[in-house]
């Protein structure tokens, strides 16, 4: 059974703000219901127990659409591409007994783990790509989090139009999942500054929008309730699903 067999699901991903018409119906009371009855069905019934299909390198597709905010050019971001990342640092905190100021020269120091895997977006098109970088848990694992704590939530360097942080989050089911991974290279290459460099995270196992780009902080959080809207990401906070399954 496949996560896009669920109709709620297939539903959410038609609705899921590519046009006025798929907006207004997903601003709609009654079909958020729906959507919402349908993601926690689809969670319930598949979770993230499964593995995505891994691609061989001739699957690589010859072009990777960009299709996010725009790449960040406060004073912060700017000065880091400027020193090549030298000072950029990840922090992991919240609910950990060893909180973590990893350097990119760190990170990469850590064991590395390769992917090729195909990236579907929730407006319609995929694209196969090799991703290598830190696996997830093993960020976890290092920062020790402690009892209680339920969700790992990913701040990030952009805003939109209106100042508002990008942010997402998982629960530790998927956040430990073996192929959820710190990306640092794409094709074999530092990852690019309009693709999330130097650190973006890589979900495959959901839609493109988890796979927050421009990562700089991770936090281990007890809820996501006192996080902006309360609904675990930015564009969940505005009606798209949290799970958002493949």
């Amino acid at each position: 059974m496949k996560r896009k067999l669920f109709i709620a699901t297939s539903l959410s991903a038609a609705l899921a703000g590519c046009g006025a018409i798929g907006t207004k119906l997903a601003e709609n009371d009654r079909i958020r219901s729906i959507l919402g009855a349908g993601e926690t069905l689809d969670l319930a019934l598949i979770g993230t127990r499964g593995l995505v299909r891994e691609y061989a390198a001739s699957d690589i597709s010859a072009q990777f659409p960009i299709n996010s905010f725009d790449t960040p050019v406060d004073a912060v971001y700017t000065h880091l591409i400027r020193n090549a990342f030298a000072s950029f640092r990840l922090v992991v905190d919240g609910m950990v007994d060893r909180p973590l100021s990893l350097s990119l020269a760190q990170l990469n120091a850590m064991p590395q783990t390769t992917q090729i895997t195909r990236h579907d977006c929730v407006e319609g098109w995929s694209a196969v790509a090799q991703w290598s970088g830190v696996a997830l848990r093993d960020i976890i694992a290092a920062a020790r989090p402690r009892k209680g704590a339920g969700f790992v939530v990913f701040h990030t360097f952009d805003r939109d139009a209106n100042g508002v942080p990008y942010y997402e989050s998982l629960d530790f089911s998927q956040a430990l999942h073996p192929q959820t991974l710190l990306a640092l290279r794409q094709n074999g290459a530092p990852i690019a500054p309009d693709r999330g460099a130097p650190v973006r995270l890589k979900i495959p196992t959901q839609l493109g929008y988890k796979s927050a780009k421009w990562v700089r902080h991770i936090a281990v959080v007890p809820s996501l309730a006192h996080l902006f809207a309360g609904k675990g990401g930015y564009w969940e906070d505005q009606g798209y699903q949290w799970f958002a399954g493949i």
